[in-house]
């Protein structure tokens, strides 16, 4: 039974899985109580984080398995001195070290799969699922069952509101801040597009990543701060994604219907598919325009310019399965 004022390590990698995560926490039942993150150093974690109490741990790249064992004993550390009552992580990677200490120790785990993952689990959710006593969660009622409980989605809690096409003054280009792939197939697509749709001297804010930023005009930078970022995505009259769930769940927050544009494997730019599921399902539900790269049109910007997202109250408690 947890402490009348118990004390959860939050643990997530960078990027869209600490985005859900930091969205999710104020929702969660019972509360957490004494707070403590784990995550990896970089401008989103220092700006998303600041003020609370936060261990950074090396970096783990999708399928760095060498990286999660080089991790496993800062884990096994942190858990034990830690007096932890109980671990809640959103992946990927860097989670699987932290759960499996957890458990072995005897402190209550629970695995919330990405809002990414629309039609099952991914790897860090089928190893979690092999742990002892892991309670696991699914953002998709669709594949919820068995062992993985529904608790509602990041996505429930907006709509869309169609308006007028605006004058295209300013506008916010983020591709995320992985640092092993790049998209220059996206940023070469649209340095032909934007200048078809924007007013003449409209401001672009580029967030590039490792993308090789040669030829692109505007505010080009390899990572924004997230405060930055956030207030360049208000100000916006167009928002253009790469499909991560980080950049996807800002932009619906500021009220924006962004253009997500999924990276793919077989052009080197992510290690599967799971971004053409975002697209695909905030798509469905009109809350974003959905195009591939080379694709992309001036009619999918001027679509996404011409309507707002709404927040709504659809969004209740994320209850989770504890022993108390």
């Amino acid at each position: 039974m947890l402490r009348a004022h118990p004390k959860t390590l939050l643990v997530a990698a960078t990027g869209g899985h600490l985005e859900q995560l930091y969205r999710i926490r104020p929702r969660l039942v019972p509360e957490c109580g004494e707070i403590q993150w784990v995550t990896h150093d970089d401008p989103q974690s220092r700006s998303l984080l600041a003020g609370e109490r936060v261990t950074v741990v090396p970096y783990v790249p999708p399928r760095g398995y060498r990286e999660i064992a080089r991790n496993t004993p800062a884990a096994w550390k942190m858990i034990r001195n830690g007096h932890f009552d109980r671990v809640i992580s959103t992946g990927a990677g860097v989670a699987i070290p932290f759960l499996a200490a957890a458990r072995m120790s005897g402190v209550e785990c629970h695995y919330i799969e990405s809002a990414a993952r629309a039609d099952g689990p991914s790897v860090t959710g089928r190893i979690a699922a092999r742990m002892p006593g892991v309670r696991l969660y699914s953002q998709y009622q669709a594949w919820a069952g068995g062992d993985w409980n529904y608790r509602g989605s990041l996505f429930d809690s907006f709509e869309p509101q169609e308006t007028d096409a605006p004058q295209i003054r300013r506008v916010v280009v983020t591709l995320g801040t992985m640092r092993t792939y790049g998209f220059r197939r996206a940023v070469d697509h649209l340095l032909q597009l934007l200048p078809q749709v924007t007013d003449p001297g409209a401001e672009i804010l580029w967030q590039v990543g490792v993308t090789d930023p040669d030829g692109i005009s505007g505010d080009v930078r390899s990572s924004v701060p997230n405060a930055e970022l956030r207030d360049a995505i208000g100000a916006a009259d167009l928002v253009i994604a790469h499909a991560g769930i980080g950049s996807a769940i800002t932009a619906l927050e500021l009220g924006k219907r962004p253009v997500l544009i999924p990276r793919r494997p077989q052009f080197n730019e992510h290690v599967d598919d799971h971004q053409s599921l975002i697209a695909g399902e905030l798509g469905r539900r009109r809350l974003a325009v959905s195009a591939e790269a080379d694709v992309l049109t001036t009619d999918d910007l001027i679509e996404a310019a011409s309507a707002r997202v709404i927040s709504t109250d659809a969004a209740g408690p994320f209850r989770l399965r504890t022993a108390s």
